[in-house]
């Protein structure tokens, strides 16, 4: 142990940080060229899927917006039948997809759904093709049947006698 020139002792301090820094030196703080090549192939890879699931998500919303549509336009024009004492047409343009309830609502469908019309042959007129609804209730009845692009669908029946609207896959 080291003495002073009196020949006490003196204390050995060691704090500790000597060895620390010897340890310590080289490593610095930060990331590593790897560790910021990983979070960016991740960020690139969320980053790609990201469009895909937003197409579709917008063809979904788009087609059940549709076939929600056609349901409450084929119901509202039953409902103003029965009120108004009048037939009702639900009329259908295939080629512009324009979709017609009485005189007061008209609705346009999206483009990438396909459309189909089986109606009464006295309803069809050129392209246009009509479900007409009668104050009692009834109906001329019909199918109209609604795709998506990328397969699936829809038919939407309504029933001659009572006018019901029913809804089944296809």
């Amino acid at each position: 142990m080291p003495t002073s020139a009196t020949g006490s002792e003196l204390p050995i301090a060691s704090s500790g940080r000597a060895a620390r820094w010897r340890h310590g030196a080289a490593r610095q703080s930060g990331f590593t060229l790897v560790e910021i090549i990983v979070a960016l192939a991740i960020m690139a890879l969320a980053l790609a899927v990201v469009p895909v699931s937003m197409a579709k998500l917008h063809e979904a919303m788009q087609y059940r917006s549709a076939v929600g549509d056609l349901i409450a336009g084929l119901k509202a024009a039953r409902n103003e039948a029965v009120k108004t004492g009048a037939s009702v047409p639900f009329s259908v343009d295939v080629p512009t997809r324009r979709i017609d309830v009485g005189s007061e609502r008209s609705f346009v469908l999206p483009e990438p759904l396909e459309l189909g019309l089986i109606v009464a042959e006295r309803e069809i007129t050129g392209q246009r093709g009509s479900i007409r609804f009668y104050p009692d209730g009834s109906s001329t009845g019909g199918t109209i049947v609604l795709r998506r692009p990328t397969g699936g669908g829809v038919r939407l029946r309504v029933d001659w006698l009572v006018g019901r609207v029913e809804q089944e896959p296809q």
